[in-house]
């Protein structure tokens, strides 16, 4: 470093002892030396042979003074004196674990210095009883990584180093000691500090020339048009080319990104190949419009297959809302749907990488969820490599003292003790550097790993903004910053990698392939077959009707259920769920009618053994949350935690489809946003989201209204999922009613989803079997009662399940002489049954004949139809809910029920008054509304 200084001769000479003393204090305290001076010496760290960080000479100088003056080897020390010595051995350890644990806080991490750095006690020497007289005594290294002794100035210049240049690392929070012991060993045995040769060097400021070309293009070329750019963190595009070249070496074939808007267009060019001339199609609005609605540029997502030295690598952009974050256990989803299609059951073929934003990933709830959801069994996708582009700013606000509560944006990692390394954007080489290590440490463990890439955000939150009505010295400094591509390139010609006019050439170059709508080079691969791809072309066209064959001869019911109730030999079950499965026996024989449990299960049984998956998740789902399911059966001898539990549908057939059914960590946005993600990914499965009471459905909106209603539409995104909400008026309050209908139906158009509110078991049995069978791939939202599971009369006869088939509309039986009817009824879910007794209680049943709509959406306009044609003369039509009525089906179905009514025929409605609240808290009262309403529905003249 001062060699460096002092090839600076107009400013040594006779002044370098001036200088030097300078150059002492700053060592010792940046901010102890005028601004710009620092700033000087801040620009010599960055030269060439400056990479480790220095230490002030004066302390070694006078180390070396104080030893010369101690006794000479041989005379005895005294007692004081090896205790002194012990003392000072156990001052450097305490100083080498302060540097690993705080370290971080002493990198040279901002590029723009915009926030003085505090100076930390415990990284002083003097903190552990350590003097400058110390500097030149060999002290053990303990675990520090390197020989096992060095002199004081020598550790303290490692760690330095290591800790504090332009890496930050930490990992002290890790209680694993493998995991812990792998990152100091990567850090610490390469000084924190990248090697690359000529070649890798030049590959890197293609990169970051690509970057930042492409904006600076847009910029003038779509003046003023959104575009999100990552002006300022243009190392990010050389960090995800280094993942995906070096990623196919440790066995990675695929790569799921899931990001935000910033920077998405240049990775979608730069990184995945994209070709420019279809992105200005799209700034130009020229594009092909081939979906209904469509989404705008920087949502969309992308796929290509890109060349590496160990083969190819097929790299996925998630497509994602403006929502920020929701898109990442989409992400992990799809992952894990991938994962198990290949039988890759260790996460290695397919690795997530999720780039987020530096305020987005500290502040937005759907990450915690995430999180925790990466090391359990039912969602783990072995570790995701995070990417945060920190630039320091959230649209408008980069006040620390408002963004977070905690020192850094990604201190959210620290709960599934993820380590995290930070980085100087500025440093492109350390970005790739510890892309690696993050890489290797994913490979490794199977955990996630954090990258915190330290950056600025070159123009405002969007290009028609303006930074400096609220960040004005932020923006000013930004203004003075030559930019990384720049710096990098001045760096390399000063190591003789690159010539001086060599780096104009490669902007030039880059500008000219995109005044022709290209690329430089041809960065991916065409019409290359990907072995496990998907083949989605049978599920477009398909009408919702198309008919399928749903139902189960006798034998197989049987045959399935002696399966499905059997238990090893030594397993004992619990009384209740005995009686259960005996049930379920006499129920396969046609002696019981089969309740809503036993149709769900004989569904899954029936389609594991034809080969067909099943996956369901949600909150207690293994028994369900009304004890209706039992899936996963609990010995009550066990005396191990981890063992006894037994799940009979993974035991049906030898070849058999899998059957995985998870009880959730206690969160619905994160997971409904997986099961999504996962659906999307794996057509052939039924993939169920249940929720605990359809109530808390909405603590999951984000991915209700940005994914399954509208993926379809936005971006062509065809989707299978099914989601189970309880639902039903019983009694139990505001938060244990209502699954919100209405807001779903609300949510439905262009036949994008498919609401169903059955009344029947076997409605139950042949909707999920339908929904794989079916070659149709829409959102399935059933909105089932509580009640009825255990209802006598919803329950079926066999002969619904051997000769059936789901309907979306079911008649009145019960009317012998249609011409008698006075009054229709139509309904949908368990308010059907409080309408029979009604009407049996009234002796009305010659004169009201009840319809039940049991498929909502698309509405079964001809079904209907063709139930009410045989009450033609029927002029009172009554619409019956037991949800309130500004709730509930009733504004959003009565344009349809009014376009069947014939001539002369009205329509009116008969449920519970409008309310803020889904429902009352208080019983009588609940009681009181349902007598009511049912009042009204029967009150005819006779």
């Amino acid at each position: 470093m001062m060699q460096s200084m002092y090839s600076h001769s107009h400013l040594f000479g006779g002044n370098a002892p001036f200088i030097e003393e300078l150059y002492e204090q700053y060592l010792a305290d940046p901010n102890a030396v005028p601004g710009e001076w620092r700033e000087y010496f801040d620009k010599l760290a960055m030269t060439p042979g400056a990479a480790e960080r220095d230490v002030a000479h004066q302390p070694i100088q006078e180390s070396f003074i104080q030893l010369a003056k101690k006794p000479v080897a041989g005379q005895r020390s005294s007692d004081v004196a090896n205790w002194e010595s012990m003392q000072k051995q156990v001052g450097v350890l305490k100083l080498i674990s302060a540097w690993r644990v705080l370290g971080s806080r002493q990198a040279n991490l901002d590029p723009l210095k915009r926030m003085d750095q505090a100076t930390l006690r415990e990284l002083d020497p003097a903190q552990h009883g350590l003097t400058d007289a110390d500097m030149a005594v060999q002290f053990n290294t303990g675990s520090l990584v390197g020989p096992q002794k060095l002199p004081l100035s020598d550790i303290l210049s490692r760690l330095k180093q290591t800790y504090g240049g332009n890496v930050g690392v930490e990992y002290m929070h890790i209680t694993t000691s493998a995991e812990k012991h792998w990152v100091q060993q990567r850090f610490e045995g390469e000084l924190s500090t990248p090697r690359y040769n000529a070649d890798k060097k030049q590959r890197i400021l293609k990169q970051i020339t690509a970057a930042e070309t492409l904006e600076r293009y847009l910029h003038t070329r779509y003046v003023g048009q959104k575009r999100f750019s990552l002006e300022g963190g243009e190392s990010a595009i050389a960090a995800l080319d280094h993942l995906i070249q070096n990623g196919t070496a440790q066995g990675v074939e695929e790569l799921i990104i899931g990001m935000a808007h910033r920077g998405r267009l240049n990775v979608l060019v730069n990184t995945l190949g994209k070709l420019p001339r279809d992105l200005f199609a799209e700034f130009e609005g020229k594009a092909a419009q081939e979906l209904a609605s469509g989404d705008v540029k920087y949502h969309m997502g992308f796929s290509s297959d890109i060349p590496t030295p160990h083969g190819p690598m097929h790299v996925s952009l998630a497509f994602n809302p403006s929502h920020l974050e929701i898109v990442n256990p989409v992400v992990e989803g799809s992952v894990r749907a991938r994962q198990e299609r290949r039988k890759d059951f260790e996460g290695k073929s397919v690795v997530p990488l999720l780039i987020h934003g530096d305020s987005a990933f500290g502040g937005l709830g759907v990450n915690q969820g995430t999180f925790n959801l990466s090391q359990t069994r039912g969602y783990r996708t072995g570790g995701t490599i995070h990417l945060v582009i920190n630039n320091q700013v959230g649209f408008t606000t980069s006040d620390t003292r408002d963004m977070r509560s905690t020192i850094y944006c990604t201190d959210v990692a620290k709960m599934i003790e993820a380590p995290i390394f930070h980085v100087n954007g500025d440093d492109p080489e350390a970005v790739c550097f510890v892309m690696q290590a993050a890489l290797d440490y994913r490979m490794t463990f199977k955990k996630d790993v954090v990258i915190d890439l330290v950056c600025y955000r070159k123009l405002g939150h969007n290009e028609g903004d303006d930074p400096f009505l609220t960040q004005p010295m932020m923006y000013k400094r930004i203004a003075k910053h030559a930019g990384v591509r720049a710096m990098y390139a001045q760096r390399l010609v000063a190591e003789g990698v690159l010539k001086a006019e060599a780096s104009d050439d490669l902007i030039r170059a880059y500008r000219d392939a995109l005044d022709k709508g290209e690329h430089v080079e041809q960065t991916v691969l065409s019409n290359y077959r990907r072995e496990h791809a998907l083949d989605w072309s049978q599920y477009h066209g398909t009408h919702w009707a198309h008919p399928t064959d749903t139902s189960l001869q006798q034998a197989d019911v049987l045959r399935l259920a002696e399966k499905f109730t059997a238990v090893p030999a030594d397993f004992k079950l619990h009384p209740t769920v005995k009686k259960v499965m005996e049930a379920r026996m006499a129920m396969a024989r046609g002696e019981q009618a089969l309740d809503w449990g036993m149709a769900e299960t004989l569904a899954y049984a029936s389609l594991v053994t034809n080969g067909y998956g099943v996956r369901i998740s949600g909150e207690d789902s293994g028994r369900g949350t009304f004890s209706h399911r039992h899936a996963v059966v609990h010995d009550q001898n066990r005396e191990r935690w981890d063992q006894g539990a037994y799940v009979p549908l993974r035991h049906m057939s030898d070849n058999q489809g899998d059957f995985l059914v998870i009880d959730s960590i206690l969160n619905e946005e994160a997971v409904l946003a997986y099961e999504y993600g996962y659906a999307c990914s794996a057509p052939d499965k039924l993939v169920i989201w249940e929720a605990q009471f359809g109530d808390f459905a909405n603590g999951a909106q984000v991915a209700i209204d940005q994914f399954i209603s509208s993926g379809e539409t936005k971006w062509g995104r065809l989707c299978g999922l099914t989601t189970i909400l309880p639902h039903g008026y019983d009694g139990q309050g505001p938060e244990h009613s209502s699954a919100r209908l209405e807001r779903w139906l609300q949510l439905c158009a262009e036949h994008n989803m498919q609401i169903v509110m059955p009344s029947e078991a076997a409605q139950m049995f042949h909707m999920l079997r339908r929904q794989v069978l079916r070659p149709f791939r829409k959102p399935l939202v059933i909105f089932l009662s509580k009640r009825l599971l255990r209802y006598k009369d919803s329950m079926s006869p066999i002969d619904a399940i051997t000769h059936g088939s789901f309907r979306p509309v079911i008649g009145d039986a019960s009317i012998q002489d249609p011409k008698k009817v006075k009054r229709v009824l139509l309904c949908a879910g368990q308010v059907y049954y409080d309408l029979v007794n009604g009407r049996k209680e009234r002796g009305l049943e010659e004169d009201v004949a009840i319809i039940r709509i049991e498929q909502l959406y698309p509405f079964p306009t001809e079904q209907l139809q063709a139930e009410l044609a045989q009450f033609a003369h029927v002029k009172e039509l009554l619409w019956v809910q037991e949800e309130p009525r500004n709730q509930g089906a009733w504004y959003q179905i009565r344009h349809r029920l009014e376009g069947l009514l014939q001539a002369k025929q009205t329509l009116d409605f008969a449920g519970r008054p409008s309310s803020a609240s889904p429902a009352v808290g208080y019983m009588s009262k609940h009681v009181a509304q349902l007598k009511a309403f049912v009042e009204e529905a029967f009150a005819i003249n006779k």
